[in-house]
């Protein structure tokens, strides 16, 4: 198939800065009937939700690893949150902000359009105790088919965005590298969003003397931070999908043609990622990293997602068609 055009500028990357020696730990491998489950998410009866990249939405039982296939968006599911009701939030590219019952498997679309045009890369999602929403965009000129594409041009076309319970949609943070991740703190006080180009974590307030602005959480990480999670101490989870790349982070800065011609060139031709499994927990109010781990697997990769879950931090990943755990003591720092 055919790419899209992109239209790169110079970039300067980031820092890379430094985080603590984690620990390894032995991993368990869960098959999921499809590839590349993006994010994982718990429901108040303690089963697991993932999306894969066909369109499938699955049920995970924690306990045996039996699957179901619950419903079809017809797009590629992201980033999920079980909403107050108990219904499923899915962001699908580039079907917009979904919402699925978990018992019929129906799917309603709540966010298609913001700003008069289509949303074509909703990447992760969340909801306060009032009913409003709020989701990421980590691109408008890209659907996540050619995430590459967004990468490699550099330029800040994401966006954080508020869904109202009247079903109003504002725009709340434009020009964002690379939107992704996002959770609410356990006080309820902020809301925490990933730059992935940018390699960073930010706070966008929602109450207190700093209220509808923006703060940085963590900056200049070593590696590409994706999805987020609030752990029950109220620690913010971090999945990272690959370290900081030197040469990726020279091609940034030379010339604009050098990028175009990478994205010419087949997928499988292009540079991969280093395969590791990397999670790291941050603590809310400094950012400094409190849990983590860091380590390899043979059957597992790529980390995009992580919640905790019965004692159990449990991981997805683009890497391949499985998600995995580990015990959550063996994250603690020594």
């Amino acid at each position: 198939m055919s790419k899209p055009p992109i239209d790169p500028v110079r970039w300067q990357p980031p820092p890379v800065g430094t985080l603590p020696d984690f620990p390894s730990a032995p991993i368990t491998v869960v098959p999921v009937p499809g590839n590349a489950p993006e994010d994982v998410v718990v429901d108040a009866d303690g089963q697991l939700w993932t999306g894969v990249d066909d369109g499938r939405i699955v049920r995970i039982n924690p306990d045996t690893g039996e699957t179901t296939v619950v419903a079809d968006t017809g797009g590629r599911p992201l980033g999920l949150h079980v909403a107050r009701a108990g219904h499923l939030l899915i962001c699908d590219s580039p079907r917009g902000l979904l919402a699925m019952d978990p018992v019929t498997g129906t799917i309603e679309t709540l966010v298609d359009e913001v700003d008069n045009r289509k949303l074509r890369f909703c990447s992760n999602v969340t909801e306060t105790a009032d009913g409003t929403i709020y989701f990421t965009e980590s691109t408008s000129a890209f659907t996540y088919a050619d995430y590459m594409g967004a990468l490699l041009e550099a330029r800040g076309r994401g966006s954080l965005f508020r869904r109202a319970p009247d079903g109003t949609v504002l725009t709340l943070v434009p020009g964002l590298y690379f939107a992704n991740g996002l959770t609410l703190t356990a006080d309820g006080s902020a809301l925490v969003y990933v730059e992935l180009l940018a390699r960073r974590l930010m706070k966008y307030w929602l109450t207190g003397p700093n209220a509808a602005t923006v703060t940085p959480l963590v900056e200049n990480l070593p590696g590409l931070p994706d999805n987020l999670s609030t752990g029950a101490d109220g620690r913010i989870w971090c999945a990272f999908v690959a370290p900081a790349n030197p040469s990726a982070d020279r091609l940034m800065k030379g010339s604009p043609m050098i990028r175009k011609a990478l994205w010419r060139m087949p997928s499988r031709l292009q540079p991969k990622p280093e395969a590791v499994v990397w999670a790291v927990a941050f603590d809310p109010d400094t950012g400094r990293a409190v849990a983590g781990l860091r380590t390899a697997h043979p059957r597992f990769s790529q980390v995009t997602g992580m919640v905790e879950a019965g004692g159990k931090l449990w991981m997805s990943s683009i890497g391949g068609p499985a998600v995995a755990w580990v015990d959550l003591a063996a994250t603690a720092l020594p």
